[in-house]
């Protein structure tokens, strides 16, 4: 997954006062880990989430939300969302929404 180094730049700023959070490089670009397990990640003009199956089909209703579908095949629970729609709705927003999955699962 090739990245934008100023929205990875974003998202570490954004994330920086969280506690648990841990930055990894994986897919060739950087995703975020909470207590071990991926939260959010950087793409070129995009930003992924991780809200899971539950929380996906009202995360798709919002702006610049759309499925992750890197082979063919969405992957349920996680989501792209388009860099100038996370910025402008607030990328902290975001980052909490998918906090509410990832904080509940078991720390890896």
């Amino acid at each position: 997954m090739p990245h934008d180094p100023h929205l990875a730049e974003l998202m570490r700023d954004a994330l920086a006062h969280r506690a648990g959070v841990t930055e990894k490089k994986m897919f060739g670009g950087y995703c975020w880990m909470l207590n071990g397990n991926m939260l959010c990640g950087v793409e070129v003009g995009r930003f992924m989430f991780r809200v899971g199956k539950e929380l996906e089909p009202e995360a798709l209703k919002r702006p610049g939300a759309s499925p992750m579908d890197i082979t063919g095949k969405p992957m349920r629970g996680i989501i792209w969302v388009d860099a100038d729609e996370a910025i402008g709705a607030g990328l902290d927003a975001w980052i909490a929404y998918a906090a509410r999955f990832v904080g509940s699962l078991p720390p890896k």
